[in-house]
This record gives C-alpha cells, structure tokens and sequence, in this order.
C-alpha cells in the first residue's frame, strides 16, 4: 500500500502485533527499513498519514520461533537493545520465517560486535544430536507447561483430537534449542518416529512414512498429522469426527494472507485473514486479532461457481463504501452475494483473483 518515500523500504506488510499496555492483539501495518520497523494503523480502508510506533533495530534479538502463546504458533519476538520485547504474529509460516530473516539481515549489518548474532534460528555450532536423549525429549514435550500443543486438527473431512502438526513440532525443538536448524529438528522427529515415540495420524502422514526415506520420514508440514504413540494413556484417544463444518476445512490449502473486506452491514472495513482452499474449493476468512489454528472462521463461501473481478482504482465502484486505498477486487457468490476486498498491493491483489479463478 502507500509507501514512504523519504525511507528505503525493504518490505512491508500486515502483521498482528500485541499491545503493550492492554495486551490484545491487533493489525498493524508494518514497513521495514534499513534501521526501523515502523508500523501503523488502519482507520477503515486506509493506512493513517500517522505512524503509531517504531522498533529501533540496532542490537535487536530476535527469536523466531516464539511459542510460548498457545495456539499462536505464527509469532516472532523482538526484543529491543533496552529489553523492551514486540510480539508480532504473521499470516503464514513462509510470511512468519521471511519477515525473521529478513529483519535479521538488519540487525546483522547494524551490529557493532560481529560476534553476537541476532537470532537463535541462527546461531553457530555442529549438529547435537548424537547427545541427545529421545525419552528426555520426550518427556518435554509432555510438560503440561512447556510441552508441544495438542489440539483438533482436520484433514479430508476427518477432525483429529489430541495431535499436532509436523511443523509444529519443529518450530517446537528449534525454540527449545533441542535442535538448532529445521533440517536437525526433522532429522530428530524422524528419529523418535523411527523409535516409536510418535506416530502418524491420518493419510499424509501415512503415506510419507512408507515411501520416504529414512531421513524424510517425517515432514516439516502443517498439514502432517502426529500424536505420541502411548497417546490413548496419557493425553487421550485420537478419534476422528465429520461435520460439514469439517468437509468444508478438510481441503488443502492453496494460499493464506491478510486482506481488507468490506463488511455487508456496516459497510466498514477490516483486515481479515484469508486462507483458500481446494478439494473442496472453499474461502475462509477469520478475525486475525482472535484466530488460532483452531478457532473457527469468521465466514466463508464455496468457490463453486463464484465470479472474481479485478476493479478500477480510480473512482469508488458501486456497492463500496468508504476511502479506498486501491488494489480492490470483487467476489461474487453463487447465491449473489457481493464480497469486496482489497489486497496490500497491485501484485497481491492478481495473485489472489488468479488462485481463485483456479478454483472456480
């Protein structure tokens, strides 16, 4: 979206930032520079001239991943040369690791002791794991307190209770520093698999454990269901439930990112985080300053038969309301029910009218 022209702007974007006061959660705007990440408020469809905060980045730490709120598991910490700590939670895993990296890149230039790097992701030293102690790994990730998340999660119609993701547990053994790079942290997933301390749960998962390799027996993949094995003893059964609810969420998912919609009463505008899916074709939108991997989306519709449309910029098309940023574009349901979004940018916007129209 708009962007400032007195600064070089390395990236930006929407991002889910906790307040410091009240601890909500609440969109923001972000823009990375050379030496700050500034951010801003929405007022309705537009960026305000009015930056509402910056994050010095000179000898910043950061830490990516940050798991220690549960059912977030997209947020990164900044923490500020004065101890002052930012949680900022991205729309992706791919956006979450992309925005670390590239804010460490900036901290690694602005430095002034080379020897101190700015993030755990990527700190110096040889693979650990012939130290290490699968059942003491184990029992970690049982800690009522520090221990991985169970929760519900849905593949092809099917809700699993009490699993987790394979990207869950990796983001979970590189924030422990149990492993130090994402390819030991599979290399040691694979390993407790191999040992039976986990399992897979439903069809992918399955299916990559008998024909993979040894080493890419588990996957790095939030759509690759695990459990513990002796899970029906202490952490309860792993059962499966169908609901249309769930048909709906069981596709795969194509595509995730924030979006400003227009809501149908009020006419107000909102950024939402939208994650299309296929098989069966479905958008889902959920409230980013509320949502976790389980909460339930906002609203959603079939793809089945919908229209997408780009719309001019110039002017306000009829049925929208409100100071339009730009890059809007229009879904239109089988039912007829008008959806309008915009997208953070001309590119952003094409690539989501593309991915739907694939669906459609």
């Amino acid at each position: 979206m708009d962007s400032d022209k007195k600064v070089t702007i390395l990236r930006e974007g929407f991002l889910v930032k906790r307040g410091h006061v009240v601890h909500n959660w609440k969109a923001r705007w972000f823009v990375l520079t050379p030496e700050k990440l500034l951010y801003y408020k929405y007022d309705g469809s537009r960026r305000d001239s009015c930056q509402r905060g910056k994050i010095l980045l000179k000898d910043c730490v950061i830490t990516c991943p940050f798991l220690e709120f549960e059912n977030r598991p997209l947020v990164f910490k900044l923490q500020t040369k004065h101890g002052v700590n930012h949680f900022l939670e991205a729309c992706s895993r791919e956006q979450r690791d992309e925005w670390a990296a590239e804010i460490t890149v900036q901290v690694n230039k602005l430095q002034t002791n080379e020897g101190v790097k700015a993030t755990k992701q990527q700190e110096p030293g040889g693979s650990q794991l012939h130290n290490i102690n699968l059942s003491k790994v184990l029992d970690s990730m049982y800690d009522v307190h520090s221990g991985i998340k169970m929760s519900n999660h849905v593949e092809q119609g099917s809700t699993y209770s009490n699993c987790f993701s394979g990207s869950a547990v990796v983001d979970w053994l590189v924030f422990m520093q149990l492993a130090l790079t994402r390819v030991e942290a599979v290399t040691l997933a694979s390993a407790l698999l191999e040992e039976g301390f986990l399992r897979t749960v439903g069809l992918k998962s399955v299916a990559a454990l008998r024909t993979a390799g040894l080493s890419e027996q588990f996957m790095d993949d939030s759509t690759a269901l695990y459990s513990f094995s002796d899970s029906l003893k202490k952490r309860g059964s792993v059962k499966a439930e169908t609901s249309l609810s769930a048909v709906e969420l069981s596709g795969t998912v194509m595509k995730r990112g924030f979006l400003l919609k227009q809501g149908h009463r009020r006419k107000n505008w909102k950024v939402r985080l939208f994650v299309l899916r296929s098989e069966p074709a479905f958008l889902h939108y959920y409230d980013p300053t509320s949502v976790s991997e389980q909460a339930a989306p906002v609203g959603g519709f079939s793809l089945r038969g919908c229209l997408v449309s780009s719309l001019d910029d110039n002017g306000v098309p009829s049925g929208v309301k409100g100071n339009i940023q730009g890059n809007l574009f229009k879904i239109i349901t089988q039912s007829d029910t008008h959806y309008f979004i915009q997208a953070p940018s001309h590119q952003d916007k094409m690539d989501w009218i593309d991915a739907i129209r694939e669906q459609t």
